[in-house]
């Protein structure tokens, strides 16, 4: 079941919750092919209280190739090519 939430509460939990807690995964579009691969970080997710889905914040929208989400390790971002 999702939560119904006004526009108000929406927007107010989202400011909250991105305003002072680290995302826990980050969003990659790859495009190509094994080692020559590109991983390009394009947005950041947290999960949901409730255990059953992620707010994600996109700082872009691609075009083409695939969008890999990645738990984010003690040594920062995602290495490329994993």
């Amino acid at each position: 079941m999702v939560p119904q939430w006004t526009p108000k509460e929406q927007n107010m939990t989202t400011q909250s919750k991105l305003a002072g807690a680290k995302p826990t995964h980050r969003i990659f579009v790859v495009t190509g092919e094994g080692k020559k691969a590109t991983w390009t970080p394009i947005a950041a997710a947290w999960p949901h209280r409730d255990g059953e889905g992620f707010s994600i914040t996109c700082d872009a929208i691609p075009l083409q190739g695939r969008i890999v989400m990645r738990k984010i390790t003690e040594r920062g971002t995602e290495e490329e090519g994993q």
